[in-house]
């Protein structure tokens, strides 16, 4: 039998979302924050470019909502766009207050360009503006009396008050699998804040770390939320293609900063895509690349930032700069190759702007959530900004409605007296492969109604598999992660049915038309009338 604990506020995901969430709250609430492995292993320690923000007395609010409505092809919604943007200033300061230290030249922060943006907003720590964000904010937890941290924890499923059968639904916690005693533990909350991240890991080939296996938004919908435009995941056009390189990211600040993609025999080929060249936004630049590597039979593509001078390069992409060499590639010198991988999640676990969800106590920011910021496509480094944003409104909204007196009922242990251990683990690795390979092949770049016919039937067979091991067998974080997986892919899949049109991240060669009129993709839970 696992422990139980009990806190206020229940935060699960340790990245730039939930850390900022858990700081903004009042110091007399205790915390609970949870990771799912160590606190440096999620995206936001990943994450190169920086934040976009209006910070330039050249650059407008306006002009920033414009882009990201149009790289969003008008699908963002123009409330979440315009809170967010507003926003950015005073989540820049916050995030410098807390001792981030971004780059700066001649004493003012240097911004740079990035696909999609009008003007220079992308305050940046070099090339390292996650690492250097997560590190400040662990450290500024650490020093927190209020706030507990809690590594290699993985959120089983959430515990509401239908599930206990009591009236009045609200959420009261979550069983959490501690992957060190092998025991599921209860933690009790009188709110708890999904924060767990993106779905990328669902494809072959992705920028993102093992963890990012949609864990938030798959206990979310069991848990009877709504989900909305899943069907718009972004592969970002550069990751570094070499076989011992997993998921290593070129940030899109290289071509911000006048990097060029080649063919393999060195030619230009993004101005025949559109006018923008390289700086076009990602969901074209990765389609560009996807169709030059079909038509050629490439294994990859390059992107040469070498005609810079080696000084600017290694001032500007030291991390970049560094690992490529540790593989044999010389940036300075030499063109890097790259291939489109699975990178950011735009849909997911509907909010509103203060990150409540449609279960009263539950929460969701980040990635995990859908704020209708992103539409059919992000705005590059959009997302670190609507960590922040969202956070700070969501700690807000909590602070100010949150019961401290209220007393939560009794939670019954979790029972594993029915299950035993397995001994075919290999279903397990099987299945995990088995479901990145049909989602990078029928629910990729490039779709079409049979495809996605073929990865529902598929997909279907894998959930009937995973819930009878699950309901066989002691859980681990491995069958957690591919029992999440194979949900949000399936939800994937039926938000991708229902879209009959290209637009931004979902191209359908069967509807190679943009309606007229703007909608989102939304599924709601059977048994649950919203």
């Amino acid at each position: 039998m696992g422990k139980e604990f009990q806190y206020d506020v229940l935060i699960i995901g340790s990245g730039a979302a939930g850390l900022g969430l858990a700081l903004q709250l009042p110091g007399e609430q205790r915390i609970a924050v949870l990771s799912k492995a160590n606190l440096t292993s999620g995206s936001t320690y990943q994450a190169q470019g920086g934040i976009a923000a209006v910070l330039d007395n050249t650059d407008t609010p306006q002009a920033h909502i414009d882009d990201t409505i149009t790289a969003g092809v008008n699908l963002s919604r123009p409330e979440a766009v315009s809170f967010t943007v507003e926003q950015g200033k005073n989540s820049i300061d916050w995030l410098i207050d807390q001792g981030v230290p971004f780059t700066q030249h001649d004493g003012e922060y240097h911004l740079t360009k990035e696909g999609g943006h009008s003007h220079r907003r992308i305050i940046h720590s070099a090339d390292a503006t996650g690492q250097a964000i997560q590190q400040t904010l662990i450290q500024r937890a650490q020093e927190s009396n209020n706030i507990d941290l809690f590594e290699d924890c993985i959120a089983v499923d959430l515990i509401t008050r239908r599930k206990l059968n009591l009236a009045n639904n609200a959420c009261i916690g979550a069983y959490v699998l501690n992957n060190k005693t092998e025991k599921v533990d209860v933690f009790k909350a009188r709110a708890v804040v999904l924060a767990t991240g993106g779905a990328s890991k669902a494809y072959l080939y992705t920028s993102n770390s093992d963890g990012a296996s949609g864990d938030g938004i798959a206990i979310a919908w069991r848990a009877g939320c709504r989900v909305s435009n899943l069907e718009f995941n972004q592969f970002h056009p550069t990751c570094l293609y070499h076989p011992q390189a997993k998921s290593f990211l070129i940030t899109e600040a290289v071509r911000g900063e006048g990097g060029k993609l080649l063919l393999p025999d060195g030619k230009r080929f993004m101005d025949k895509f559109d006018p923008r060249g390289e700086l076009a936004p990602r969901d074209i630049v990765a389609r560009a690349i996807d169709h030059e590597m079909k038509r050629l039979g490439s294994d990859c593509l390059f992107l040469d930032i070498s005609h810079k001078p080696e000084s600017f390069i290694k001032e500007h992409f030291p991390t970049i700069y560094e690992r490529c060499l540790s593989y044999g590639i010389d940036i300075t010198r030499q063109p890097i190759p790259v291939v489109p991988a699975a990178h950011y999640t735009c849909g997911g676990i509907m909010t509103d702007k203060h990150g409540c969800t449609d279960i009263e106590g539950l929460y969701a920011v980040g990635e995990t959530a859908f704020t209708g910021l992103h539409g059919a496509n992000r705005l590059a480094s959009n997302s670190l900004l609507e960590c922040i944003v969202y956070a700070s409104s969501a700690a807000r909204h909590i602070s100010e409605h949150l019961n401290t007196d209220s007393v939560i009922p009794d939670v019954p242990g979790w029972d594993e007296s029915q299950v035993t251990d397995s001994d075919e683990d290999v279903i397990i690795a099987h299945n995990w492969d088995e479901l990145r390979r049909f989602m990078w092949d029928y629910v990729g770049i490039v779709r079409t109604d049979k495809r996605l016919q073929r990865a529902k039937h598929r997909v279907d067979l894998l959930q009937q598999e995973i819930t009878d091991y699950y309901s066989n067998y002691k859980i681990s974080r491995d069958l957690l992660e591919l029992r999440n997986l194979a949900v949000v892919a399936d939800l994937i899949i039926r938000c991708a049915m229902l879209r009959k049109e290209s637009r931004g991240l979902h191209y359908t060669l069967d509807y190679p038309d943009t309606h007229a009129e703007p909608r989102d993709s939304i599924l709601t839970p059977i048994n649950y009338d919203w």
